[in-house]
């Protein structure tokens, strides 16, 4: 049995990790959320000429920044740290359109100077927008539980201090390579994000049934039997019960003995609050713990009385229960 429950619990575990591990969802998305954020907010057109999706370690990605790349740095859920990286050739795409209006065709060459917090500031709404574009595509897909949640946090120009700020684990990373203003510039932009994911499920919504009341009875019933299962029932395990007059009740001491009658250790009564039996058994243990070990069910009935026929006291010895609580 333990051999086949491990079996059962690490099945259960890979098809949970295969059902959120990543689907067919963040590379399209990504696509999509890169052209939009660029023509809304930049009022630039983007074209994704090619993109991959693939898994990398810190080492390989500490090698993929190119010379004068922006560096923008994620925040994302459980704490986590991503990176967004935009070539030198898009960055000043972006920043000409931002500041003379048009992208600059004629240019042959890229400024020497690496990018700064000037630079940053400017793309940063443009790099928020795709990411929460990003997000809200995958709402209902399995990657969101790795590709959304992502916001920019701040930027580097130089890559050497991302080791210290990315964690040693396994990346996922989206490369994009991209066309800008139909093609006066082109270039690559980097998404890299922890692939353990920690960011929020997908939310599924449930189809709407034919029959709305069938729905909503099926709804009632279910909801109400979770809270009648998770609802506590006290039982009593009863060896034997006695009767006696109030005034020798009274007068009990400690070391009065009151004898069990007919009480026997393999006739058990399992009784509800009310004094009705719905079960007999036979008390023993189980690692190390009182059990009772359930033999034939008794039909419901009427409830029992708590009481039969008086029975004496008698002195010395040690005290012995009356009722066990199971």
């Amino acid at each position: 049995m333990a051999a086949e429950d491990t079996v059962i619990r690490r099945k259960l575990a890979s098809a949970r990790a295969d059902d959120h591990d990543g689907g067919p969802g963040a590379d399209r998305g990504w696509r999509v959320a890169l052209a939009r954020a660029a023509r809304d907010r930049l009022k630039l057109a983007l074209e994704v000429r090619a993109l991959t999706l693939g898994r990398a370690g810190l080492a390989e990605v500490l090698e993929l920044p190119p010379d004068r790349a922006l560096i923008a740095v994620l925040e994302g859920p459980g704490e986590g740290v991503g990176v967004l990286i935009l070539a030198p050739e898009v960055l000043q795409a972006m920043v000409e359109v931002l500041t003379i209006g048009r992208v600059n065709a004629g240019a042959s060459t890229l400024a020497s100077r690496k990018p700064t917090r000037t630079d940053a500031a400017m793309v940063a709404p443009m790099l928020d927008a795709a990411l929460a574009d990003l997000e809200q595509t995958l709402a209902q897909e399995a990657d969101l539980v790795w590709a959304g949640g992502w916001r920019y946090a701040s930027f580097l120009d130089d890559p050497r201090p991302l080791g210290l700020m990315l964690e040693d684990f396994s990346y996922r990373i989206v490369k994009c390579e991209v066309d800008l203003a139909e093609g006066a510039r082109s270039g690559g932009v980097l998404l890299i994000l922890p692939a353990e994911g920690r960011g929020r499920l997908p939310h599924r919504p449930v189809l709407r049934a034919q029959n709305d009341e069938a729905q909503t009875q099926r709804a009632f019933a279910e909801a109400l039997a979770e809270e009648v299962e998770a609802a506590t029932c006290c039982l009593d395990a009863v060896l034997t019960r006695a009767t006696m007059p109030l005034s020798q009740v009274a007068g009990l001491q400690v070391g009065d003995v009151l004898p069990l009658g007919m009480a026997g250790l393999d006739r058990v009564s399992l009784e509800a609050l009310d004094g009705r039996k719905l079960a007999e058994g036979r008390l023993g243990q189980n690692r190390g713990l009182r059990a009772l070990r359930l033999g034939e069910a008794v039909a419901p009935g009427r409830p029992q009385p708590v009481s039969v026929a008086p029975v004496s006291a008698a002195v010395q010895g040690t005290p012995a229960a009356l009722r066990q609580s199971a």
